[in-house]
């Protein structure tokens, strides 16, 4: 079994409802709390509730991801407008395990991880000594990004 994270946020319809929708249809076995943040890449768009889940799988990375997709796609995520803008759910694979993966459409840990409080400040309150590889732990990138360095 692997130890996954997923970042989970909606800025459309009930985006509360969405999230935690979603994290019972992962399999969450943590969720974080939900906090309201601005948009990131789009700004023009309403704000988002966002909140990070654990979840122990099985799967592989490349299986769990197209998992994360069908419950994106079973909440009413259409992946056919601008890119970043709106959505009614958006669950991004975090980290997986330990592991670096770097393949056509996979990348783990997240490739905008490090540039988003928004993934790592949930990620911290469910695991602020979690390394992410190669980058130190979840409660150091957090701290990195806040102070601008």
């Amino acid at each position: 079994m692997t130890l996954a994270y997923v970042g989970l946020g909606a800025n459309v319809g009930d985006r509360d409802g969405q999230i935690r929708e979603a994290a019972g249809l992962i399999g969450a076995a943590r969720i974080s709390s939900l906090i309201e943040t601005e948009p990131w890449g789009l700004v023009d768009q309403p704000s988002f509730l966002n909140a990070a889940a654990e979840v122990e799988t099985g799967l592989s990375a490349r299986a769990f991801l197209d998992r994360l997709l069908a419950v994106e796609r079973r909440l009413g995520r259409l992946r056919t407008g601008k890119h970043w803008g709106p959505r009614t759910i958006d669950l991004d694979l975090l980290l997986f395990g330990d592991e670096t993966i770097d393949e056509p459409g996979l990348t783990v840990p997240h490739p905008y991880l490090l540039e988003r409080a928004f993934a790592l400040e949930p990620l911290r309150e469910l695991a602020p000594t979690l390394e992410i590889p190669g980058n130190g732990t979840v409660e150091e990138a957090l701290a990195e990004l806040q102070s601008g360095s």
